[in-house]
């Protein structure tokens, strides 16, 4: 497959002091591993339809729950997202918002605060 996708030896520097400590027997190659873990997540796909060359999905799965639970990947973002500095701008994809049926009808109702200081209708 050409679209795999496999992150480069700067990436994984950058990452690296984030992970855990191996105890005992050696991890797997983490570079493989994680490149495993982004390509599913990217592409919604379930852990066993993940490609061969990343590795056993057993093992994609197992560290990524184990990881997620330690709050390895929390840290990662976290670190990340501090050394970019604050955003100029931010957006939000409304996709996946969802309001109730009735939500519509609450300012008719009067359940929804008027926060604006325009003149009200008659």
């Amino acid at each position: 497959m050409s679209d795999l996708i496999w992150l480069s030896e700067g990436q994984m520097r950058r990452i690296e002091p984030y992970f855990p400590l191996s105890h005992g027997v050696p991890r797997v190659d983490d570079r493989r591993i994680i490149s495993g873990i982004i390509f599913v997540i990217r592409n919604g796909l379930r852990w066993r339809d993940a490609p061969t060359e990343y590795g056993p999905p057993k093992t994609i799965y197992n560290r990524f729950i184990r990881w997620s639970r330690m709050g390895v990947f929390n840290r990662i973002f976290a670190a990340l997202a501090a050394k970019g500095g604050k955003p100029d701008q931010l957006m939000i994809d409304t996709t996946h918002l969802k309001a109730h049926r009735t939500a519509a009808s609450l300012l008719k109702k009067g359940m929804f605060p008027d926060v604006s200081d325009a003149p009200k209708a008659v």
